[in-house]
């Protein structure tokens, strides 16, 4: 699953290739920002990503079949 994170004074935003459901990481962030703490996640290769809380602006959850190529039958 395709995750984007939009972070406050920052240009560009961070995309998470990550194994985790939608709500999983919605649970997450919630969590994360009701505790004041941050948002980790790991991606499909196994890095993390941390993130304080306080400064995600945006959370965008998208599909597994984002960027897929070729023909479909």
């Amino acid at each position: 699953m395709e995750v984007k994170i939009g972070i406050q004074y920052a240009p560009r935003e961070l995309v998470v290739e990550t194994d985790e459901s939608a709500d999983s990481v919605e649970k997450m962030l919630a969590d994360a920002v009701s505790a004041d703490g941050v948002l980790a996640l790991t991606d499909t290769k196994g890095r993390r990503v941390i993130v304080p809380a306080s400064k995600v602006a945006y959370l965008e959850i998208g599909s597994s079949n984002v960027g897929a190529v070729g023909f479909r039958s």
